[in-house]
C-alpha cells in the first residue's frame, strides 16, 4: 500500500519535488484499478450515511488545481456511488459584484457543510491567495495576512466540527496543453474551453510559485494539504478516493444507540 505521507505538505515543500506523473496507487490492470475506485465509492457512500447518522461532524474536501487538472472528474468518479443529499459541491468562480463588497471569505462561510454533510469545493477561499498574487493585485504583506486569515478560518471550522482535507491536484505543462487540445478538438467539450485559459498558461511558473507559498503557508496540522499528482486521471481518483476513506475511518463514526422506544415494533 502506497503511503500519503510522501505526499503532504510542509513547511519546506515545492511542487517540483513532486512528479505529476507519479503513480503509486495504482495496481493490477485497468479493470482492478476501476473496480477499486467503484468499492471505494461505495464505501464513501457507507460512511457518509454514518456522519449524517452521527450527526455531529462534517467534512470538508477542497480541490485546487490549474485549468484542466480534473477538479470535475474527481467529484464525478469518487463521489459517483454517494447520495446526492449528502455532498453538497460548490465551484467558486469569479467572485460577483455583491461578493466583491463582502470581505473574500465570506462566500465561502456561507457553504460550509452542514452537520452530517460532506461539502466539496471546486476551487475555493484559495484563489484569492492566488490569482491576485500572480496578477500582482495584493502586496506581500496582504498575502502574509491573507495566509494568517485562512488558517484562522480553517481552525473555527475544525474547532466547530469540520474536518477539512485539502487536495492540490498536480499537473505538468505538457499535461495541460493536451487537454486543452482535447477540448478544442472535440466540440462537444468545447464548451469548457475559454480563450482565458491561454492567457493563464502564459503564466504558469508564476502560478506555481505562487502555489508553493500558499500551500506551505497553509498546511497545517488541523487542515494539512496533500498535493495529488494528476496527469493519470485513475491515479488521481483513487488516491483521493483513499484519502477520503482514511479521514473517515480516523473519525470513528458510530450510528447512536438504538431507541428503545423501537424494541419489538412490529409495523401493521
Amino acid at each position: 500500500m502506497a503511503s500519503l505521507k510522501k505526499y503532504r505538505v510542509d513547511s519546506k515543500f515545492k511542487l517540483a519535488q513532486v512528479s505529476p506523473g507519479d503513480t503509486p496507487f495504482l495496481e493490477g490492470n485497468e479493470a482492478a484499478q476501476v473496480a477499486e475506485i467503484d468499492a471505494l465509492a461505495a464505501e464513501l457512500d457507507e460512511m457518509q450515511d454514518l456522519l449524517h447518522a452521527e450527526g455531529r461532524r462534517k467534512l470538508l474536501l477542497v480541490l485546487q488545481g490549474m485549468d484542466t487538472s480534473g477538479k470535475d472528474g474527481t467529484v464525478r468518479w469518487v463521489f459517483s456511488r454517494t447520495s446526492p443529499l449528502g455532498v453538497r459541491v460548490t465551484a467558486f468562480k469569479a467572485p460577483s459584484d455583491d461578493e466583491r463588497a463582502h470581505d473574500y471569505l465570506w462566500r465561502c462561510h456561507a457553504v460550509v457543510p452542514r452537520t452530517g454533510e460532506i461539502a466539496v469545493w471546486n476551487r475555493s477561499h484559495y484563489e484569492d491567495v492566488l490569482v491576485p498574487v500572480v496578477e500582482g493585485w495584493i502586496d506581500k504583506a496582504e498575502a502574509k495576512r491573507r495566509y494568517a486569515q485562512i488558517n484562522d478560518f480553517e481552525r473555527l471550522l475544525v474547532e466547530t466540527g469540520t474536518v477539512v482535507v485539502k487536495c492540490m491536484l498536480h499537473i505538468d505543462k505538457d499535461e495541460q496543453r493536451e487537454r486543452l487540445q482535447a477540448r478544442i478538438d472535440t466540440p462537444g467539450k468545447q464548451w469548457k474551453f475559454s480563450m482565458g485559459d491561454l492567457e493563464v498558461r502564459t503564466k504558469w511558473n508564476a502560478y506555481q510559485e505562487a502555489y508553493d507559498k500558499a500551500l506551505r503557508a497553509t498546511s497545517t496540522d488541523h487542515a494539512p494539504w496533500y498535493a495529488i499528482p494528476a496527469n493519470h486521471k485513475r491515479h488521481r481518483n483513487l488516491m483521493i478516493a483513499q484519502l477520503l476513506m482514511k479521514t473517515l475511518r480516523q473519525m470513528k463514526l458510530k450510528a447512536p444507540p438504538a431507541d428503545p422506544a423501537l424494541k419489538g415494533m412490529i409495523i401493521k
